[in-house]
């Protein structure tokens, strides 16, 4: 059975205007991410850049400290860097980037006490087609996620959307040990935002509700496994995974995406046009 935790924190429009900065500034990290990375580079590079982009605009990273629980240390970076068959929660590190590598990048960052919260997965290179197919099935997943959340509608709609464009795309593995979040003024919040369909009737969505949601899909196997360094999370049978996630809130306007630069309106827009009546 699906858990809910029940203390949600709503926001203010002012407070979402926040966040927002806050959201900008992780899509702006990510961008330039995305522009900088090229064989050769280590994962270590690749936080090094973020880490300076986020503090000279005055945000501070989300994720170093983050409590590791029993036996596990902190996080220590700014970014997650995962690569190929690993899921989520690289540790970035000396591993070298190679042509043909896909790299899943994890960005938070606080600003004035507000986080955003924002993840892409980047080919690098010549990469397989079927590699290229999954990052794209990935990102559309998360969009259609977000394109059906309405002020009328449950946090079901999102995993529920989720989960039915992935199957109608391939034999593909969600993810199921690892869900979206509500944020704020902390990085991880209530609501749980699962990225597949529950049969519990979960939350509402309200003014003021702001969400994480992040698709993990594999190519093969949806299960995973945790390595030796307590944080890194890999498929079970090597094969290669991607990782989309997106800070939105929901407006009258429908939804508002903090984390994308251009706030999302114009693909979502698109996406509830092509739906059918």
């Amino acid at each position: 059975m699906f858990r809910r935790r029940r203390a949600i924190e709503y926001k203010t429009p002012e407070q979402i205007q926040k966040m927002r900065v806050a959201g900008l500034l992780v899509g702006e990290t990510l961008e330039l991410l995305r522009s900088s990375i090229e064989p050769g580079m280590t994962t270590k590079d690749l936080d090094a850049i973020a880490e300076k982009n986020i503090r000279s605009a005055g945000g501070i990273p989300s994720f170093i400290g983050v409590p590791g629980g029993p036996g596990v240390p902190d996080f220590p970076a700014t970014l997650c860097t995962s690569v190929n068959d690993e899921v989520v929660h690289g540790i970035p590190g000396p591993r070298v980037i190679r042509d043909g590598d896909v790299v899943s990048i994890d960005c938070g960052a606080i600003v004035d006490g507000w986080h955003g919260d924002a993840a892409i997965t980047i080919p690098v290179g010549d990469v397989a087609p079927e590699h290229l197919e999954l990052l794209r099935v990935c990102e559309e997943s998360l969009w259609r996620g977000m394109a059906a959340a309405t002020l009328t509608g449950r946090i079901n709609d999102i995993g529920d959307a989720i989960q039915d464009y992935v199957e109608s795309q391939g034999d593909y593995g969600i993810v199921e040990e690892y869900v979206g979040h509500g944020i704020g003024s902390e990085m991880h919040m209530a609501p749980q935002v699962p990225n597949y369909s529950v049969a519990d009737k979960l939350e509402k969505i309200r003014p003021g509700l702001v969400l994480a949601v992040e698709p993990m899909i594999n190519l093969g196997d949806r299960r995973t496994r945790t390595l030796a360094d307590g944080w890194t999370v890999s498929t079970v049978d090597g094969k290669f995974s991607a990782h989309f996630e997106h800070t939105f809130t929901v407006t009258d306007d429908g939804p508002w995406v903090l984390t994308a630069l251009d706030g999302g309106k114009e693909r979502i827009g698109a996406i509830r046009a092509a739906a059918p009546a």
